[in-house]
């Protein structure tokens, strides 16, 4: 990987355009973005829109990317992850072919930033967004594996969680190819790396807690004590506790299972937030509209973006 970066930085710098050898397209770079075992991706300008163009000397790595992207596009009419633009393969000056491809470039908040302005209202409106999404990638054959608060973005209109590297999706019932220790629940000691749907319902357990533990912390003499006290210590995550648990025991077979458990949590929630507000209502008319629960307001985000390609 390092190897491969430095090959890239040594051609590719900010204001250069390269031209692709089949399709003849050509993509000013812009800056890069950043790197992954596979590549190192750059924010383009291609054709006076922004995109994102990932590159490597790993041909065949980039091939089985672009056969993912294919394939998220089509599940259930929805792209789960960035658009597909072009695939093609760039000579350099001094005769080096590197394999690229060029994708939608999604512009939005991290997680983490977006529930601390936000609120932490969003957890399972987001969960629950995640779930559905996983849901259909699963459908079509495959497993996310490298989910990681790094991989997501929020972007706006309406706030919808995106996927921003496919790079380590695995075919389900191989060995998980690209993972990061933190969500890994090998590494946890809590089930092995086979791709499977309970891989990453484990990591997107983990993507949780990484918005209010961004430093992580080590496992500890006991992983599995050290995850469930980390979840009981924060207090937007206590409701969510006993799906987030067995979900890290792999508990769950499916997204679904989860799913409708994690629904019933935020009917409560929902629930508990009505009566709050009939209780302020009473005690304070003026306060009626300001009172209304945020949690309903991000619910109605979540469905309407069940409508959005």
């Amino acid at each position: 990987m390092n190897k491969t970066s430095r090959t890239h930085d040594t051609f590719l710098k900010p204001g250069m355009t390269i031209t692709g050898k089949w399709h003849q397209k050509r993509y000013v770079i812009i800056r890069k973005i950043g790197n992954g075992a596979i590549g190192t991706v750059y924010l383009c300008d291609a054709g006076g829109k922004k995109a994102a163009l990932k590159i490597s000397d790993k041909s065949s790595s980039i091939t089985m990317e672009v056969n993912v992207l294919k394939s998220l596009g089509k599940v259930q009419a929805k792209s789960l992850g960035p658009y597909l633009l072009d695939v093609d393969d760039w000579v350099t000056p001094q005769g080096m072919t590197f394999s690229f491809y060029v994708m939608e470039y999604i512009q939005g908040r991290t997680l983490p930033e977006f529930i601390k302005q936000h609120g932490n209202e969003w957890i399972g409106v987001f969960m629950l967004q995640l779930l559905d999404d996983l849901g259909n990638l699963h459908q079509s054959g495959w497993i996310f594996g490298d989910l990681k608060v790094d991989n997501l973005l929020v972007s706006h209109a309406p706030p919808r969680l995106r996927w921003i590297d496919v790079g380590g999706t695995t075919q389900v019932g191989r060995a998980i190819k690209e993972y990061t220790e933190f969500y890994d629940r090998g590494y946890w000691g809590l089930g092995t790396r086979k791709a499977e749907p309970s891989y990453d319902l484990f990591a997107l357990v983990m993507v949780f807690i990484s918005v209010y533990y961004p430093r992580h912390f080590p496992k500890g003499s006991n992983p599995q004590a050290t995850l469930f006290k980390k979840i009981n210590d924060v207090k937007a995550l206590q409701p969510y506790s006993p799906c987030f648990k067995k979900a890290l025991l792999g508990k769950y077979h499916t997204s679904d299972e989860m799913k409708q458990e994690v629904s019933a949590v935020i009917y409560q929630l929902q629930k508990q937030s009505k009566a709050s507000t009939t209780r302020r209502k009473e005690d304070n008319p003026s306060l009626a509209v300001e009172s209304v629960g945020f949690l309903i307001v991000a619910l109605g985000f979540y469905l309407s973006s069940l409508f959005i390609p």
